[in-house]
């Protein structure tokens, strides 16, 4: 007599995400899997050497880099697809910016919201027809209005009122000439979802997520990090007048363009004690530690319109 197998919530979420992978790569000619290196990223790419390995990945790996974003996270997001044999494709904000396609209106602006220009000029360059993302439901508002299978019509824009019905777990994945896919194998996972994972799977992240000492500057209530030195060799968020350097013990729940991405106090050093502080936590994951997602000038629901993420 066999025994039947008790599926786990994580294991409903992990098949789901699978499944959704599997039908990209069934459905879609040419996709990309949005790789920065981040957590959710990260698990995106355990989740596809389970639906893909032992072969290789049906699809390359691709940052978009804002020119501001932390050394430890790319040195670990280069480290992770040369030991996984992957293909990674990099475009940088600031080759659009010498083309003139991206104009800041100030060398400190925040350059997440720029991201967009330089995706659709990648997805152009390269043909693809679906981007692979890890966006989840639980993240932002604008975020819950997604489908997995979100539809982007040939300029890249997201119109929430154009978007395919996905009843029973039936995708569609089909898009004309132009037009563009964003798949969100992860987009039912909550943040604590997430952090379970990778606990469970032993995944590796770069060590800016766990609690470490760091130079800060207390600004208007939020924790900037000071003087961060970029891969070449630049230094930004320099102290403005009057303020002061000081080190906290801090970890990061959320990474992306230095000037926008803030870090929340912690003693969380390892995976378990995330785990526990993400179930006790009453503030959002991006709500106090995107600092552009605070303005509605750079609201995500605009950005997305524009062809973000």
């Amino acid at each position: 007599m066999t025994t039947k197998k008790t599926l786990s919530h994580l294991d409903w979420l992990e098949a789901e995400a699978i499944h959704i992978l599997r039908e990209v790569a069934g459905q879609c000619s040419n996709p990309v899997l949005l790789f920065s290196g981040g957590k959710d990223s990260l698990c995106i790419v355990r989740l596809a050497e389970k639906a893909f390995r032992p072969g290789r990945f049906p699809f390359p790996l691709m940052h978009i880099d804002t020119g501001h974003n932390y050394k430890e996270v790319l040195g670990f997001r280069d480290r992770r697809v040369k030991d996984m044999g992957e293909r990674l494709i990099v475009r940088s904000l600031e080759d659009s910016m010498e083309r003139g396609t991206i104009v800041l209106k100030h060398p400190d602006e925040p350059r997440n919201k720029h991201q967009s220009v330089t995706l659709l000029e990648a997805i152009e360059e390269h043909g693809f027809d679906c981007c692979i993302g890890g966006a989840r439901r639980d993240e932002e508002k604008a975020r819950a209005k997604e489908r997995i299978m979100s539809f982007r019509d040939e300029f890249g824009q997201w119109d929430p009122k154009n978007q395919r019905p996905e009843l029973w777990n039936l995708y569609n994945a089909r898009s004309h000439k132009g037009e563009n896919i964003r798949a969100f194998p992860i987009s039912n996972w909550t943040e604590m979802d997430v952090w379970q994972y990778i606990e469970r799977e032993n995944l590796e992240l770069p060590s800016i997520y766990y609690s470490h000492e760091r130079d800060v500057i207390i600004r208007n209530g939020d924790i900037i990090p000071a003087n961060v030195k970029l891969a070449n060799g630049e230094v930004i968020n320099k102290p403005k007048d009057g303020e002061e350097i000081v080190k906290k013990q801090v970890r990061f729940r959320t990474v992306g363009d230095i000037t926008c991405t803030a870090p929340v106090y912690s003693d969380a050093d390892t995976t378990s004690k995330i785990v526990i502080e993400t179930a006790t936590t009453t503030i959002t994951e991006r709500g106090a530690t995107r600092l552009d997602d605070q303005t509605s000038e750079a609201s995500m629901e605009l950005r997305k319109k524009e062809g973000y993420f």
